[in-house]
C-alpha cells in the first residue's frame, strides 16, 4: 500500500548539505487517506515529519527538502486509516527507506594541502568502479588485481608492461590511488597444479621474480603518466597467508625475496609490503607473529613497509567491539584489545626495521553472529551498533601509528551479513557490485570521519584520560589545526552475549585544548558531521563522551603534542 524512496541519478541516495533532494511517497491506497511520515537519524531521534492527504489508487507525491543538518536519515511513513509500513528492499528491512546528508566541514577545518597525493589515510574495498560512492566516503586508495594468476593466466611471458595497461576507472579518476595487489598464482606456476593464493610459493621462481620485474615497468610508467603527485608505489604481496600457508618457511621468504627483487629492479619508487594477515598482533598467526618468525629468516630485507588487516574479533562484533579487553583484569587479555594490538605491531616493527610505514588494507564490521537478512534485521540498534564499532576501529588504527586504514566492504554480499556500508535494494542476500544502494549509519560515520581526520599526522593517543575513554589527538598537515577524537565505551552497556546496546550511556571528561589560564571556544564535530561552539575555560573544555566518536577541532598544536604520545616508529605521512 505504501513504499518509499530518496531518488538519485548514480544510485547511491545520498546528498549535499544545504541542497535540495526529494522524498517521494507512492501509495495505493483503498480509499482516501493520509500519509504520516517522519525522518529519523541514527540514534532514532525524529529530525523531521508530516503528514499529507491521498485520494484512493497508485500516486505518488514528493516532499521537497534542504538539510542543514547532516548525517543518516530513516524516512518511515504509513497510511493513517489503512496502514502500511515500507516493504523490504534488498538487504533493507522494511519499515525504512534510508538516505544520507553529507557534513561541510569547510567552514571549521579549512582546506588542506597535500605536498603529495599519498599522504591520504582513506582506503576502501567494495567499489572500485563506483566513483560516486568512493567520492561520497572520502576514499583516495582502492586495490587493483596484477596477480599472475589475472595478467598471465594461461603461460609465461604473456604480459608485456605498458602505460596503457591501466583500468579506464583510474584514468578517469585520477584521484584514487591504487594498491598493486600481487598475491594469486595461476595454475601453471602453482606446486598445487591449479591456482593458489598466498599458500604456496610458486613453481618457477625466477619467472615470478621476471613477472614482478615487468609489474614494477608497468606501474612506474603508469604513475608517471597519471599520478605526477603521488611520492611512491605500493605493493602487497601476500592475502591472509596465515589462513593456509603451505609451504616450507624458508619458501615463503623466497617469495618476497623474488617479489621484491624484481620489483626494485624496474621500480626504483617501490614500496613492497606484507605480510596481510587478518589480524594484526598477539599471535603466532597474525601480523605479528609472521614478522617474528619469517623476520628472523630475512624477511625484513625483502619489505618496505608493513601492510596488514585490522580484524580483533573473529566474528563477534558488534558484541565484540575494539576496546572490549581494555578493562580486563588479565594482561594476557587486554593484549588482544585493538588499541593494545597496535602498540605490540608498531613494537615488533620497530625492532625489526625501525621507523617503517605502516598500512591496514582491510577492516570492517559486521552484524552480530547469528544474525541473517529479514524483514526485521538489522533492527535500528544493530544498525547504531554497527556503526559505533566500525568507526572506532578505524580511529585506533590511524591513532595507533597506521599511514592508511581501508574500509571494507562496499555494499552487503553474499555469504557473510552485515559487512557492507550500504544496503543492496536489489538482492535479499546482497551480490557483488550492487549499484542500487542506500546508505546505513555506518556509510555516514565514515564520511564525517575521512573529512576530519583525512590530511592529518597522528600525533597519539591523549595520555592521563580515565579507564573507558578513548583520546586520540591529529593534526592537519602543514601544522594546522588540531582535531582530537573522543569517545567512551563501557562493556556493561554493550552486551557481549547479544542484546540492546546502549545509545545513550555517556561520561564526562575534561580535554586540554590551550594553555592554563586561557579561555575561549572550539569546534566539537558529531559523529555524523553536525558542528556546535564550546566554551573552554583555563585551557580545558568539558565533553560528554558517548560510544559514537566526537571530534574537537582546536589551535594550540604545543598543548595537544605535549598531552599525547606519538605512536613507536610512525613518522608521519
Amino acid at each position: 500500500m505504501i513504499s518509499a524512496d530518496t531518488p538519485t541519478t548514480d544510485g547511491l541516495r545520498i546528498f549535499q548539505n544545504n541542497a535540495p533532494f526529494k522524498l517521494a511517497i507512492t501509495t495505493n491506497s483503498q480509499s482516501a487517506d493520509t500519509v504520516i511520515w517522519s525522518v529519523a537519524d541514527t540514534n532514532g531521534a525524529i529530525k523531521a515529519q508530516g503528514s499529507f492527504a491521498v485520494s484512493a489508487g497508485a500516486q505518488t507525491n514528493t516532499i521537497p527538502c534542504t538539510s542543514t543538518w547532516s548525517g543518516y536519515g530513516a524516512l518511515t511513513a504509513t497510511l493513517r486509516a489503512n496502514g502500511g509500513t515500507l516493504p523490504r528492499s534488498g538487504t533493507r528491512p522494511m519499515g525504512i527507506a534510508t538516505f544520507g546528508v553529507l557534513p561541510n566541514l569547510k567552514p571549521v577545518l579549512g582546506t588542506v594541502t597535500y605536498a603529495h597525493q599519498d599522504q591520504h589515510r582513506f582506503g576502501m574495498q567494495g567499489f572500485n568502479g563506483n566513483i560516486a560512492a568512493l567520492r561520497a566516503l572520502g576514499i583516495s586508495w582502492t586495490i587493483d588485481d596484477r596477480q599472475q594468476s589475472v595478467m598471465e593466466p594461461n603461460g609465461p611471458n604473456t604480459y608485456t608492461p605498458s602505460v596503457n595497461d591501466l583500468d579506464p576507472f583510474y584514468k578517469a579518476n585520477p584521484d584514487q590511488m591504487r594498491i598493486v595487489r600481487l598475491d594469486g598464482l595461476p595454475a601453471w606456476n602453482s606446486k598445487t597444479g591449479q591456482y593458489t593464493d598466498s599458500y604456496y610459493a610458486p613453481l618457477n621462481m625466477p619467472e615470478f621474480q621476471n613477472f614482478m620485474a615487468r609489474v614494477g615497468s608497468d606501474t612506474s610508467l603508469i604513475r608517471a603518466a597519471n599520478y605526477p603527485n603521488q611520492q611512491k608505489n605500493y605493493y602487497q604481496v601476500t592475502w591472509e597467508p596465515s589462513l593456509g600457508w603451505s609451504d616450507s618457511d624458508a619458501n615463503f621468504v623466497a617469495m618476497y625475496k623474488a617479489a621484491y627483487e624484481g620489483i626494485h629492479s624496474t621500480d626504483p619508487n617501490a614500496v613492497v609490503m606484507g605480510t596481510a594477515n587478518p589480524f594484526a598482533a598477539n599471535c603466532d598467526t597474525c601480523t605479528t607473529g609472521y614478522l617474528k618468525k619469517f623476520g628472523a629468516l630475512g624477511l625484513w630485507n625483502y619489505i618496505d613497509a608493513v601492510s596488514t588487516h585490522g580484524y580483533w574479533n573473529a566474528g563477534t562484533y558488534p558484541a565484540h567491539p575494539p576496546e572490549l579487553q581494555d578493562s580486563d583484569p588479565d594482561p594476557a587479555n587486554q593484549a588482544n584489545a585493538l588499541d593494545k594490538q597496535m602498540a605490540q605491531l608498531r613494537s615488533v616493527m620497530q625492532a625489526g626495521k625501525p621507523n617503517m610505514k605502516l598500512f591496514f588494507t582491510e577492516a570492517g564490521a559486521s552484524y552480530d553472529p547469528g544474525l541473517s537478512y529479514s524483514p526485521t534485521v538489522p533492527s535500528q540498534n544493530q544498525l547504531f551498533a554497527h556503526a559505533a564499532v566500525g568507526v572506532r576501529a578505524h580511529i585506533i588504527v590511524l591513532g595507533g601509528g597506521a599511514q592508511l586504514t581501508t574500509f571494507f566492504y562496499g555494499a552487503d554480499y553474499p555469504g557473510e551479513v552485515g559487512y557492507g556500508t550500504f544496503f543492496d535494494l536489489n538482492n535479499a542476500q546482497g551480490a557483488f557490485g550492487a549499484t542500487n544502494l542506500s546508505p546505513k549509519p555506518e556509510a555516514m560515520a565514515f564520511a564525517t570521519m575521512t573529512r576530519v581526520l583525512d590530511g592529518t599526522n597522528t600525533l597519539g593517543r591523549v595520555t592521563g584520560a580515565p579507564s573507558g575513554t578513548f583520546v586520540y589527538a591529529f593534526q592537519q598537515l602543514g601544522n594546522g589545526k588540531v582535531v582530537t577524537a573522543a569517545w567512551t565505551h563501557s562493556n556493561a552497556q554493550w552486551p557481549t552475549s547479544g542484546g540492546v546496546y546502549s545509545q545513550t550511556y555517556s561520561t564526562g571528561y575534561s580535554l586540554q585544548v590551550d594553555s592554563p589560564g586561557t579561555s575561549g571556544n572550539v569546534t566539537k564535530i558529531d559523529g555524523y558531521g553536525n558542528t556546535s561552539t564550546l566554551p573552554y575555560t583555563d585551557g580545558r573544555v568539558a565533553l560528554t563522551l558517548t560510544e559514537v566518536p566526537q571530534y574537537i577541532v582546536s589551535n594550540n598544536a604545543t598543548i595537544a603534542k605535549s598531552n599525547a604520545t606519538v605512536p613507536l616508529g610512525y613518522t608521519g605521512q
